[in-house]
C-alpha cells in the first residue's frame, strides 16, 4: 500500500534498502541522510567489488566496472543487439537507459528508471508526461505501460541499475570527499513536474521532486533550462549517477547527476 503525504500517494510501505520509504522521501532524510544499500547486491557480486578494491584510481575502477557488466550481461558498447541463432536480438543495458533519459526523461527509458526507483527505494513517481495524482488514472496507466516496456525489460536491467547505484556509492566513498551532501542545480520554467509544499519566502521553498531527478553540477548549464534556478543540497546517498563516474557516457555534455527524489529544501534564484 502507498503511504500518503500532503494527501498525495508517494511511496510503498516496503523497499529493499532497509530504510522506510516515507523517511527516504522526507526533507528530514535529505537534511540528515544515512547511507543506503540495495540488499544483496554486493554480496552476490563479490567478484566485482574485489576488482574495484584493487583499483588505484577512479579511472581503473570505472574500467573494472564496465568490463564486469560487459562480461556478465553481454553488453556491447557499440550496438544494442547481439547475434543469436535466429538473427539479432536487442539486449537492454544501463547505458541505453542513460541515453534515453538524456534525450527525454518522460520517455520509455525514463519510465523504466523511475520504475527501478519505485521497486528499490519505494518512492512512486509524481510526474511522467503528466502529474501522477492517482494510481489507476490514465496518466498512471501510461506510465506503467512504458515502465514495463519489453524493449528494456530483458537482460536483468534492474540488476544492472542496482550495480550502477552500488558502484556510484562505492566510488563516492573511495575516491571523493566522503561529504554527505553535494550542491547541485536544476533550471525550470514552471513547477509542473514539482509540487511546492511550502514557501517560507521569495527565495526558498520545500519542493516535492519526482522519484528520479536530473541536476547539474554547473550552475550556468542549469540556467539554460529555465528562468528559475533551484539550488539543492542533495545527499550523496541518493546519487545513482554523477558526471565523473564513467569516462564516457551519454550525460556528460550537461554535467548531469541523477538523484533519488523526495521533499527537498531549495534555494530559488530568478533570471
Amino acid at each position: 500500500m502507498p503511504f500518503e503525504a500532503h494527501g498525495v500517494p508517494y511511496g510503498h510501505s516496503t523497499n529493499v534498502v532497509g530504510v522506510p520509504a516515507g523517511l527516504i522521501a522526507s526533507s528530514a532524510f535529505n537534511d540528515y541522510p544515512v547511507p543506503l544499500s540495495i540488499r544483496g547486491v554486493r554480496e552476490t557480486n563479490r567478484a566485482l567489488f574485489a576488482m574495484l578494491d584493487q583499483a588505484r584510481d577512479a579511472a581503473e575502477a570505472a574500467e573494472a566496472f564496465e568490463k564486469y557488466l560487459r562480461a556478465v550481461f553481454t553488453i556491447d558498447t557499440e550496438t544494442a543487439a547481439v547475434k543469436t541463432g535466429n538473427g539479432r536480438r536487442f539486449r537492454a543495458s544501463y547505458r541505453q537507459l542513460l541515453e534515453g533519459w538524456g534525450y527525454d526523461a518522460n520517455g520509455a527509458a525514463g519510465a523504466v528508471l523511475k520504475g527501478w526507483v519505485e521497486s528499490r527505494f519505494g518512492l512512486l513517481p509524481v510526474f511522467h508526461k503528466a502529474p501522477l495524482r492517482r494510481v489507476g488514472s490514465a496518466a498512471w496507466v501510461r506510465y506503467v505501460e512504458e515502465k514495463m516496456s519489453p524493449r528494456y525489460h530483458n537482460n536483468s536491467i534492474n540488476l544492472q541499475l542496482d550495480l550502477l547505484y552500488e558502484f556510484c556509492q562505492w566510488a563516492r566513498a573511495r575516491f571523493y570527499s566522503g561529504a554527505r551532501h553535494i550542491t547541485l542545480y536544476r533550471g525550470v520554467n514552471d513547477f509542473a513536474e514539482h509540487e511546492i509544499l511550502a514557501r517560507p519566502d521569495h527565495h526558498s521553498a520545500l519542493v516535492r521532486m519526482n522519484n528520479l531527478v536530473s541536476f547539474s553540477a554547473d550552475r550556468t548549464v542549469a540556467d539554460a533550462f529555465g528562468d528559475t534556478l533551484l539550488e539543492v543540497r542533495v545527499p550523496t546517498a541518493k546519487l545513482l549517477f554523477f558526471r565523473e563516474l564513467l569516462p564516457q557516457h551519454p550525460l556528460s555534455g550537461e554535467s548531469e547527476y541523477l538523484a533519488i527524489g523526495g521533499d527537498y529544501r531549495v534555494r530559488l534564484s530568478y533570471l
